[in-house]
């Protein structure tokens, strides 16, 4: 993690550190991450992250990490589970044990009772499309319930027999009352509590009754002596209604607490080529256009873990976007900029071939091995080498022989001379093609005064390629990643479904691939055990987490061209 003096200060800290300077909360700072458990992490949220466990750090107070689980029939603890494993691989730490706003329920109810008893929530019998049809427009006034005046002891009864279960799901709900004639929605006596008979994963069938988001959220904060609640851009026009509930409910305090939350919001993470959309994604799941929330192509954490993206990278992206007040889109190439840096300067290099076409050096002794020296990253010479082996017969890549090629051609053809990297220079002298007219063998002859290392090395040729040893490679499966949609903002047309922009080509799954036979003696230290190599001149990859003894698969997790940079250039 970056040392404090490192991280770019932004407006949330000057707001920070302007309640600091007014020894707002007893000096206090402590921030949360409040996810609700209803599927996987993306993108969007490691930059909130990033923010929360970042500012908690920075300020020496800490994060907590509460999962908002009161809807139970989205909640799944495969979600809690998921959640808490991509926020450890990112690098952060949240105080003491995971919290949840389930935890506190009990707490919420009494104090539901607590603004039923001083006149400001009641019990509403209306049904969902009743209540939202009195609710107004931004210009007109909402109308009252006709359950709005109820006595306080007919709202206590059934608020307490919502409790028991003895209403079916939307036939009560509990509202704030407030001001239906507020400008803003949210305070037109907005929803605190309403029925769901389901199972919850943590409390069971002990509630039947679930607090609203705008109830639960601001109130779990004040449990925790939460200072600063940090929120993305929508939830603004909630604000207003976050304070409300904590002053109805300060207010009411024969002692009044050190610390009340306040909530600051910044501008969320939009991706170009992405959606980000928790609906969308797990539409994508059960759909089964990818193949699960870790798919390398989706934007989740997890995804992306899968793909070789590296927590340090993910970490370098939010820091590079920054903290903003309005609404942007990112492009993604930055976020692809951010692990080739990582992984120029981690990944070792390996020599695999992806389209194989065959060599055979002529005038190179038959059954002879040589072991040529390799470095495994010229960035880091730390890492030192390995030993390749080299034969009579070899394979190159299919796209690095062209026949008749054009003069600004750089790699082999019949009668040109290329070097065969950490190796010698050879000569194509001719071909062989089947009945189709494929190359099926490519005939060269070696200089072997140009051996890597000796005198004769120094000789200059245009080009060079990789190469492996036929009988000494290793067979792998090579799975190349494009993004999934084709069009910038595949959810931003109001007249077509996102569905309609998936790439048809997002994936290609190319067998019969071969890599060095000592690939892993190169094998760079990164700290969450995935292994993840740079194939020379190919792309950066990593090892597929359900590869095998008997089949090991690539993920490309990004390719070598680096648009973000030389745009900027």
């Amino acid at each position: 993690m970056e040392s404090n003096e490192k991280i770019k200060t932004n407006f949330i800290h000057q707001e920070i550190d302007k309640d600091l300077s007014e020894n707002k909360n007893d000096g206090a700072v402590l921030t949360r991450f409040p996810p609700e458990p209803n599927g996987y992490l993306h993108i969007g949220h490691a930059k909130s992250i990033c923010l929360n466990f970042g500012l908690g750090k920075y300020y020496k107070g800490g994060t907590n990490l509460r999962f908002d689980d009161t809807n139970p029939t989205k909640e799944e603890t495969e979600y809690v589970e998921s959640i808490k494993e991509d926020v450890n691989w990112l690098g952060f730490e949240w105080n003491n044990e995971p919290k949840f706003t389930s935890d506190y329920f009990e707490q919420l109810y009494e104090w539901a009772v607590l603004l039923i008893k001083n006149g400001k929530a009641y019990v509403d019998d209306q049904s969902a499309d009743e209540i939202a049809a009195q609710k107004g427009t931004p210009t007109v006034p909402g109308t009252e319930s006709p359950n709005r005046n109820r006595s306080v002891e007919e709202n206590l009864e059934l608020f307490e027999r919502m409790r028991k279960g003895e209403f079916k799901n939307g036939e009560r709900v509990l509202r704030a009352k407030i001001d239906m004639a507020s400008p803003n929605m949210h305070m037109r006596d907005p929803l605190m509590y309403r029925i769901i008979h389901a199972n919850h994963h943590r409390t069971g069938d002990k509630w039947c009754i679930y607090p609203m988001y705008d109830f639960a959220h601001g109130q779990g904060d004040f449990i925790e002596g939460i200072s600063h609640s940090i929120c993305t851009l929508e939830f603004e026009v909630h604000r207003p209604l976050y304070e409300w509930f904590l002053k109805s409910i300060v207010e009411a305090m024969p002692e009044k607490p050190a610390v009340v939350p306040r909530q600051i919001e910044f501008a969320r993470l939009n991706l170009n080529y992405t959606v980000m959309s928790k609906r969308k994604l797990l539409q994508l799941v059960n759909e089964k256009y990818v193949a699960g929330w870790d798919d390398p192509r989706m934007p989740t954490i997890s995804g992306l873990r899968r793909r070789g993206y590296t927590p340090e990278s993910i970490r370098r992206f939010a820091d590079e976007i920054g903290v903003a007040k309005r609404e942007n889109v990112i492009d993604v190439a930055l976020l692809e900029h951010c692990i080739r840096e990582d992984l120029n300067k981690r990944a070792p290099r390996v020599y695999a071939v992806l389209d194989p076409v065959k060599v055979v050096i002529t005038n190179y002794p038959e059954g002879e091995v040589e072991w040529m020296e390799a470095i495994n990253n010229p960035e880091d010479e730390s890492t030192g080498s390995r030993k390749l082996p080299f034969s009579r017969e070899i394979y190159i890549e299919r796209g690095d022989f062209m026949e008749n090629a054009p003069r600004k051609f750089f790699r082999m053809d019949v009668g040109r001379e290329v070097r065969l990297k950490n190796a010698y220079i050879v000569k194509c002298e001719g071909i062989t093609k089947d009945e189709n007219g494929n190359i099926t063998e490519i005939q060269c002859t070696y200089d072997p005064d140009t051996k890597s290392g000796m005198e004769g090395s120094k000789r200059k040729v245009k080009g060079t390629l990789h190469w492996v040893s036929i009988k000494h490679a290793k067979e792998v499966t090579v799975k190349q990643y494009d993004r999934l949609f084709m069009d910038e903002a595949p959810d931003g047309h109001k007249d077509k479904d996102f569905l309609e922009f998936l790439n048809p080509n997002s994936l290609s799954v190319i067998n019969n691939c071969y890599i060095e036979p000592n690939y892993q003696d190169a094998e760079a230290k990164f700290d969450d055990g995935i292994e993840r190599y740079q194939f020379q001149r190919l792309g950066y990859f990593c090892i597929d987490k359900d590869s095998s003894d008997s089949e090991i698969v690539f993920n490309r997790t990004v390719t070598l061209k680096d648009s973000w940079s030389k745009g900027k250039k």
